[in-house]
């Protein structure tokens, strides 16, 4: 196993509370998006974005516009920026203290903190103010970050993936970091993809879901902790249409549009109506009918084929959503309000976001550093609007 760097130790496989107060705490330096803007006024003349599509971080949240133009925001701005580009984007996804966007024209650029290679541009320069591309000639059809790791699916069928590789998060059967994008090997094809905080997990056009990666906490869905630096099937004979790794804890749809999941379960963020870690899939209690899940640090979001969000886990600055905060939800208890959703992000740390069918973007939890991007730091126990943009 090699050294990791003590900056990383905190948030790659500590415990979930530890795991939400190491990043809440950490100012974010990387993020390019302008200085202060955390007490400016409200601009009334600028009218909400509308959203394609939001990513949730660990320090900062991004998002895409109609217009095809990413925005972020958190740390240093708690109302959305335009990243400094003209580059148009289909989807951006947030990291710790580094984001990655998918173009129009289906390449990879990234921007932020690269001090192991998250930026996947082949440099060793320790971060970038402006989008760099990814190394290679290659394009691609999908994208998915995880804390210090990105994959990506090439428009060939095979995933790629490059940064941190501690516990053979990448796939290509070593537990070397890369700073350009590697191979996953085994020869799959992944219709859906998805990054954890020290593990990967993506299924098959057959429905078969894989991981790799860090297995402490049974999220590999192998029914033990031996930690696997290339794919293999998760157990129990699930069909699954979409699966979603977390910080200790992977989640995953079936074919059925049940939900299960598996890993760490010590704040209820599998769902079952316990605390314990499961090594293999267990069944989300209510019998709700879900076309996404979306796994953070210590608490799971979903969304139900009749668009509503529910959300279990841990509850301590309001990221589930129901109006409490400081507590435990062991089983899904609905957001909020009377809002519809066509996708939610539950993040790395302890807020969670999501797009309403109007486009509009609603964000709920931690605030300290803007995150919910609503135009303050306070926290929030309900969905709360993304302010106008900067």
């Amino acid at each position: 196993m090699p050294r990791i760097p003590r900056t990383h130790q905190a948030v790659l496989l500590v415990a979930p509370a530890l795991l939400i107060a190491a990043i809440g705490c950490r100012d974010d330096t990387a993020l390019p998006v302008g200085p202060d803007f955390t007490t400016a006024p409200l601009a009334a003349a600028v009218a909400p974005l509308s959203f394609r599509h939001i990513s949730t971080g660990s320090s900062h949240a991004c998002g895409v516009a109609t217009d095809d133009r990413a925005y972020c925001w958190g740390g240093s701005t708690s109302r959305p920026a335009a990243v400094p580009t003209d580059l148009r984007f289909r989807e951006v996804r947030a990291g710790a203290y580094f984001t990655c966007g998918l173009t129009t024209d289906s390449r990879i650029y990234c921007w932020g903190a690269n001090d192991i290679g998250q930026l996947g541009n082949g440099s060793s320069d320790p971060s970038s103010d402006v989008p760099v591309q990814v190394a290679g000639s290659r394009r691609y059809s999908l994208l998915r970050v995880g804390l210090f790791h990105a994959c990506a699916n090439a428009m060939s069928g095979a995933t790629f993936c490059w940064g941190a590789n501690y516990y053979g998060q990448l796939g290509d059967g070593t537990t070397t970091n890369r700073r350009s994008p590697r191979k996953v090997i085994g020869g799959f094809t992944f219709a859906g993809l998805n990054a954890g905080g020290a593990n990967t997990c993506g299924v098959t056009s057959s429905n078969q879901a894989y991981c790799w990666g860090a297995n402490n906490s049974g999220q590999l869905g192998q029914g033990n902790s031996v930690e696997r630096h290339s794919p293999v099937a998760v157990k129990g004979g699930l069909a699954f249409a979409q699966v979603s790794a977390g910080g200790g804890h992977s989640c995953g749809v079936t074919t059925d549009h049940k939900g299960y999941c598996w890993g760490s379960g010590a704040s209820g963020q599998l769902g079952y109506g316990e605390t314990g870690r499961r090594g293999l899939p267990v069944a989300v209690a209510g019998g709700l009918a879900f076309s996404g899940i979306s796994t953070g640090s210590a608490h799971t979001c979903g969304t139900t084929i009749l668009k509503r969000v529910y959300c279990w886990g841990f509850n301590g600055a309001g990221q589930v959503g129901d109006g409490t905060s400081g507590n435990l939800r062991l089983t899904p208890v609905p957001v909020a309000g009377d809002l519809r959703f066509d996708a939610v992000l539950a993040s790395f740390n302890a807020y969670s976001c999501g797009i309403a069918t109007d486009g509009r973007g609603y964000c709920w939890g931690e605030n300290t550093l803007g995150y919910l991007g609503d135009g303050t730091t306070d926290n929030r126990s309900t969905p709360t609007p993304i302010a106008p943009p900067i």
